[in-house]
């Protein structure tokens, strides 16, 4: 369950919905003001949204809205490693003329890429398996009062976020 203090993209859903409807409400009845509060809250929900996402990576450390921060596994930290020496070696075979090098230097870059790829599944799947258990785990103590157990799975949920934006911040620089 997330803080009411934290944004939320389950909220950002919710409120996107909400301006929708009374959108429609404001077409229907002609209400200027119904189609105005609906565009607020329309701007309010993708506020919501891009606040959800925020975060940022630093090498191999991922930090969210939320204060939370993880590490990258060893595959996505190691494979990082791989893609850029490889990468490097092919640049320099091919700047010398050495065949050999640049081959080596291209099949040592694959690697690493393959290697990071198969840790970005790793950590994403990893950190929305928290996401979901430290949900669900915090609003059973909620429901029963232990708040101390509440708020060790709202922990978790908050790693779990972390763990997926990062992978999220990952992709989406690659794919630019």
């Amino acid at each position: 369950m997330a803080s009411k203090d934290q944004p939320s993209t389950y909220k950002s859903y919710v409120g996107s919905a909400t301006a929708t409807v009374q959108s429609a409400i404001g077409s229907i009845t002609g209400n200027p003001n119904d189609k105005t509060q609906a565009n607020l809250k329309k701007q309010d929900a993708a506020d919501e949204y891009a606040a959800s996402h925020a975060g940022a990576k630093v090498g191999p450390v991922s930090f969210s809205n939320t204060g939370e921060a993880t590490v990258d596994n060893e595959d996505r930290r190691k494979g990082a490693w791989d893609e850029t020496v490889g990468s490097v070696k092919k640049a320099v075979g091919n700047l010398t003329g050495n065949a050999a090098l640049k081959d080596a230097g291209a099949c040592q870059e694959q690697e690493g890429q393959e290697r990071k790829a198969a840790g970005q599944v790793k950590d994403f799947t990893s950190g929305a398996a928290d996401r979901v258990a430290g949900t669900i785990g915090s609003g059973v103590a909620s429901m029963v009062g232990n708040t101390d157990a509440q708020a060790d799975f709202q922990k978790q949920h908050d790693q779990g976020k972390t763990k997926v934006r990062g992978v999220e911040a990952e992709v989406n620089s690659e794919q630019q």
